[in-house]
């Protein structure tokens, strides 16, 4: 699919996913992905069916098409003038046809989630005694059975005691009889405010696993412009402020009771006003780990304060806007301008058009003069 000097490749197989027939592509009508920090990406297909020809009397011809079943892979590309991207890694988990009351009208719409679906199949229970957190993780991802997908390693974390093996007064870690490995990463990511997700690429058939805290110290993009003449790319944006979302946490840690009530020092402060923590929660249960999960609840309610969404013109930008990263906002005033969290992105492709939407986050308001 060629638009506006995008152009767009679609691969899709059992277990090697190979360029797409030209019915099958002739046939995709729109294209979908999204990305965020809290869960899975998904993309969605839709192709343009019909009961046209001979081969269709008995049925749709696609819904028979050996390419377009469950669990099979598909990857998607798009070429910004000769440089390739990534934009999924996935695999077929839902099919569903919606017919139309015209000719022409019915739709096959083919969902996935990206690879790392393929390691929430099996609940099981594995022990890892002496074993470092960092490198339960590693033998997970390295498991003989995900080889296919090309999972490269994430990047060693500085926290010492995801490195270091639990001492003799600790129990061994234990992955529950009821949880799969994607679960069992995400747990032991949250022990130390960590998130765990996977990202295609950089080249197609590899994806780059990330097991670590949140990228807030990554290089900012591209500026995000509103009402700036030709320079905008931005076409439309909407402001949310939410007093409640900051919280204090109380928790308790080896018998003794303490309160966190302010981010991280180590987290970018993205805004000028960081906003007052009104409520006050308690973390409930009994953890070694206690102050860190309590830290990420503070980190985590604070960041969700103001919330920014919009659409992207992909075209004027130049480029595509990735999520888990730093992005500077200009030309709304000084309350709502300056950096933000990128939470979520969604990639809207169809003939024609290529646009995005996207979902920024930031603990207050006012651009910080310090970045």
């Amino acid at each position: 699919m060629n638009l506006l000097g995008v152009h767009l490749q679609l691969l899709i197989g059992k277990s090697i996913p190979t360029p797409v027939p030209a019915k099958l592509s002739e046939a995709l009508k729109d294209v979908e992905v999204t990305h965020g920090d809290d869960g899975p990406s998904v993309f969605q297909l839709k192709f343009q069916v019909g009961r046209s020809g001979p081969l269709d009397l008995q049925d749709y011809g696609l819904l028979s098409n050996p390419l377009l079943q469950p669990l099979n892979r598909v990857i998607v590309i798009v070429h910004f003038a000769i440089a390739p991207q990534v934009l999924m890694d996935g695999i077929i988990t839902d099919i569903q046809l919606t017919p139309g009351d015209q000719p022409g009208a019915d739709i096959l719409t083919i969902t996935g989630e990206d690879v790392s679906v393929m390691m929430d199949r099996d609940e099981q229970s594995r022990a890892f005694p002496a074993t470092a957190d960092f490198d339960a993780v590693k033998q997970i991802i390295q498991n003989i059975n995900y080889g296919q997908y090309g999972f490269i390693l994430p990047r060693q974390p500085e926290n010492p005691t995801a490195l270091s093996p639990p001492n003799t007064t600790e129990q061994n870690r234990q992955q529950p009889m009821n949880m799969t490995d994607r679960a069992y990463l995400k747990e032991l990511a949250g022990l130390y405010n960590y998130v765990f997700y996977i990202t295609p690429g950089p080249t197609p058939g590899a994806n780059t696993v990330h097991w670590g805290p949140k990228e807030y110290s990554t290089t900012p993009q591209s500026d995000l412009s509103v009402k700036m003449g030709p320079f905008s790319n931005v076409d439309s944006i909407n402001f949310q402020y939410n007093a409640l979302s900051p919280q204090r946490v109380q928790y308790t840690e080896r018998g003794e009771s303490n309160t966190i009530s302010s981010p991280s020092k180590d987290r970018i402060q993205l805004a000028r006003n960081v906003a007052e923590a009104w409520r006050l929660t308690n973390l409930t249960g009994f953890s070694c780990r206690a102050a860190t999960q309590a830290q990420s609840a503070v980190d985590n309610s604070s960041e969700n304060t103001v919330t920014v969404k919009g659409e992207l013109n992909v075209i004027r930008y130049n480029g595509i806007l990735n999520p888990r990263g730093l992005v500077n906002l200009r030309g709304v005033g000084d309350t709502y301008g300056g950096k933000y969290y990128v939470k979520t992105v969604s990639h809207k492709i169809s003939k024609g058009h290529y646009g995005q939407s996207f979902t920024l986050k930031r603990e207050g308001t006012g651009k910080n003069k310090i970045l």
